[in-house]
C-alpha cells in the first residue's frame, strides 16, 4: 500500500474561517495492491468504525496547518472495503443497508449471539447448583455423632459409617443412611437430568453435564471431610476417583437398561443401589425402576427453557407401588 506525498499549505498563509480549505482536499488517494478485505459484513462495520470521519476536519477550530497534518497522516487501515459494496443497481442482501453496512437488527443479533455462548456456562453452573441440591436431597443423612467433640460415627456390619436420614428411600425402601446409598441415589437422579441435558443444543449440553457433576464432587468432598474424618486430600482424591469410575458404570449400566428393558435396568439397579444383595425385596426395586421410568418420562416432555430454569423437585415415589402391585392383564392369557 503506498501513499501520495502530504500536501503543505503555503508558509504565509493564514488561517480564515471564511476561507476554510475543504479537508476532503486533504486526504492522500490510496493505491491498493494485493489486498485481502473484511470477508463479511460484521468486519466490514467493525472496520468503517475505525476509520476517520471528514467531518471531524470540517467541524474542527484548528488551522489549516493542523488540518493539513492530520490529512497527511495515514489512519490506519485505511483501505475502503471495496469487495464489500454492492454493484450499482443491485439490491443489498436482507438485514444490510444499501451500503453494504449490517443494519442495527443484523448487529444485535450478531451481539446476542456472541453474548449467549460465551455466558452458558454461567448459567449452565447456576442452574446445575440448584439442581444438583435438589438430586442431593432424596437420600441426605447426617452423622450428628461426629459434630460433637471426640465424637465417632456408628458403624454398619460392613464397616461403613451409619448416620440418620428421613424419606422415602430410608422409611419406606429401607436402605441404609450411609455416604454410599447417598451417592447412588445422587446418580439416579443425576442420571435422569443428564439424559435430559443430552437434548440440549451440542454446543451447551457439554457445560450442563460438567458442572451437573462438578457439583456432586464438591459435596462428595465435603461431606468426606465432615461425617468421614478424611482430613488429608490425598485420601479424598483417592475416593472421588472411584466415584468418578462409578458414575461412568452407571452411565453405561442405565442407559442399556432403558434400551433393553425394565429387567436390565432393574439389574443394574440392584447392583448399584442394593449393593447385589440376594435378600432384596423385588417390589422396592420394581418400585425404583417405575419411578425412573415415570421421571424420564416427564423430563423428557418439558420444554428446555423450563428445565435451563431449574424448576425441577423430584418426587411422588410412593405412586409407583400401585402401579408395581397391579396384576398385569397378559398374566390371565394362556401361553
Amino acid at each position: 500500500m503506498q501513499s501520495l506525498p502530504a500536501r503543505r499549505a503555503p508558509a504565509q498563509q493564514r488561517f480564515s474561517p471564511s476561507k476554510a480549505p475543504n479537508p476532503s482536499a486533504y486526504i492522500p488517494k490510496l493505491t491498493i495492491q494485493n489486498t485481502r478485505f473484511p470477508q463479511n459484513s460484521f468486519q466490514t462495520s467493525l472496520f468503517r468504525a475505525s476509520q476517520p470521519s471528514p467531518r471531524r476536519l470540517a467541524s474542527s477550530n484548528a488551522g489549516a496547518s493542523e488540518a493539513s497534518t492530520f490529512a497527511t497522516q495515514s489512519p490506519p487501515h485505511a483501505i475502503p472495503p471495496d469487495a464489500n459494496i454492492p454493484a450499482p443497481n443491485v439490491k443489498p442482501n436482507p438485514g444490510e443497508t444499501s451500503a453494504g453496512a449490517p443494519s442495527m437488527a443484523s448487529l444485535a443479533r450478531e451481539v446476542r449471539k456472541r453474548a449467549g455462548a460465551a455466558t452458558e456456562t454461567y448459567i449452565a453452573y447456576a442452574v446445575t447448583e440448584k439442581l444438583f441440591k435438589e438430586c442431593a436431597r432424596q437420600a441426605d443423612y447426617s452423622i450428628p455423632a461426629v459434630l460433637e467433640k471426640g465424637g465417632v460415627a456408628p458403624k454398619t456390619e460392613a464397616g461403613e459409617d451409619l448416620g440418620v436420614g428421613e424419606g422415602w428411600w430410608y422409611n419406606e425402601l429401607g436402605l441404609t443412611p450411609t455416604f454410599n446409598t447417598w451417592a447412588q441415589v445422587s446418580f439416579i437422579h443425576m442420571y435422569l437430568l443428564t439424559i435430559r441435558f443430552r437434548q440440549f443444543p451440542a454446543a451447551h449440553a457439554p457445560a450442563w453435564h460438567q458442572h451437573l457433576l462438578d457439583h456432586f464432587f464438591y459435596d462428595a468432598e465435603n461431606r468426606m471431610a465432615l461425617y468421614h474424618g478424611m482430613a488429608a486430600r490425598g485420601v479424598r482424591n483417592k475416593y472421588l476417583k472411584d466415584l468418578f469410575v462409578q458414575w461412568r458404570g452407571v452411565i453405561a449400566a442405565y442407559d442399556e437398561g432403558l434400551v433393553k428393558g425394565d429387567a436390565v435396568l432393574a439389574t443394574a439397579v440392584w447392583r448399584n443401589v442394593f449393593k447385589a444383595d440376594e435378600n432384596v425385596d423385588a417390589v422396592k426395586l420394581a418400585e425404583i425402576v417405575s419411578y425412573m421410568r415415570r421421571w424420564a418420562g416427564k423430563l423428557d416432555g418439558m420444554d428446555d427453557a423450563d428445565v435451563a430454569a431449574g424448576g425441577i423437585t423430584f418426587g411422588g415415589a410412593e405412586k409407583g407401588r400401585k402401579d408395581v402391585l397391579e396384576e398385569s392383564e397378559r398374566l390371565r392369557e394362556a401361553l
